[in-house]
């Protein structure tokens, strides 16, 4: 019964994420919102509302390892083997926001969760800082782009094709996104219920088959994403892409979360977890150094670092 749980968890959290950004991007079309801001708002929080939900659902439950773990578990799985993958398909083409901007503020945002972890608890206060953080980053990510001149003009011109395929009446949208909040509320629940029970039924510890099935579970729309699109040879998949997901989910997952309920930090992720999670975050930056591209060699780094993190884990199952 956990299994069927922990695998019907799963696809209703990917089926209501996926309604969820239809929706939401149906509304705020018709609020006329820009390409754009719709972009980095509604798709960016979509994508990563599996996570937001699983953890803030876990923490109230009393699982607060499972809320960490999913977190970390995932930051570590988009670099390692999302990123991997993906340019194992197809290299990708590093921009210079990703440079200057976007990695920066991810490994800046990576130091501060884990400073405010060492006393083995993230406080309701430091989650509001997390998630202030991110506001003021999003409003001047957003400003800056308007500014630039031609060529933000031709990318609010152009729909992203995520947005322009979106064509839903308004009631549709309503309905959508409902429905995509009500099928992540239950995912998150029964997801939490077969990970639990199956850590407890192997003796394995919840941080464990977090940071592993939940962490894997969350990261499912942003594989499948980035999966598709480098078979389908599209060019515009962005490294940005990846870290802004890094970036929301601490500083809006852990950041809401906290501020819901203060969330207790095991010494063990703290010691083992967010090292890989840092070391990894910080690998990542000299590959978008050398090179134009982060070609198929440095996707087999990734991914093979990826499959050592995993590997330790299982043999550390007693």
């Amino acid at each position: 019964m956990n299994y069927i749980l922990l695998i019907l968890g799963l696809a209703v959290l990917v089926v209501g994420g996926e309604l969820l950004v239809r929706g939401a991007v149906g509304i705020a079309k018709k609020a006329q919102l820009s390409t754009l801001v719709i972009g980095m708002t509604v798709i960016s929080f979509g994508t990563s509302a599996p996570e937001l939900f699983v953890s803030i659902d876990s923490a109230m439950a009393g699982n607060p390892d499972i809320a960490m773990g999913n977190v970390v578990g995932s930051n570590i799985a988009n670099i390692a083997l999302v990123l991997g993958l993906t340019v194992l398909i197809l290299p990708i083409a590093v921009d210079r926001n990703s440079k200057v901007i976007d990695w920066p503020v991810m490994f800046g945002a990576t130091l501060l969760f884990v400073l405010f972890s060492y006393d083995l608890v993230i406080q309701w206060w430091e989650g509001a800082i997390l998630f202030g953080i991110l506001l003021v980053f999003t409003y001047l990510l957003i400003r800056n782009s308007r500014r630039t001149s031609k060529k933000a003009a031709a990318a609010e011109s152009s729909d992203d094709d995520e947005v322009a395929s979106v064509k839903d009446k308004f009631g549709l949208s309503i309905l959508f996104t409902l429905l995509g909040l009500v099928s992540l509320y239950f995912g998150a629940g029964w997801l939490i219920d077969g990970a639990v029970g199956i850590a407890e039924s192997f003796g394995m510890e919840e941080r464990v088959i977090a940071v592993t099935v939940v962490a894997f579970g969350t990261s499912v729309p942003e594989l499948v994403t980035s999966g598709v699109a480098a078979f389908k040879g599209e060019t515009d998949i962005s490294v940005g892409n990846l870290i802004g997901s890094n970036i929301f989910n601490i500083m809006a997952v852990i950041g809401v979360t906290a501020m819901v309920k203060p969330i207790s930090v095991d010494a063990q992720i703290l010691n083992s977890d967010m090292i890989w999670m840092i070391a990894i975050s910080l690998a990542v930056l000299p590959m978008m150094l050398i090179g134009k591209k982060i070609g198929r060699l440095k996707g087999a780094l990734l991914l093979s670092t990826y499959i050592i993190y995993i590997s330790l884990l299982v043999m550390s199952i007693k």
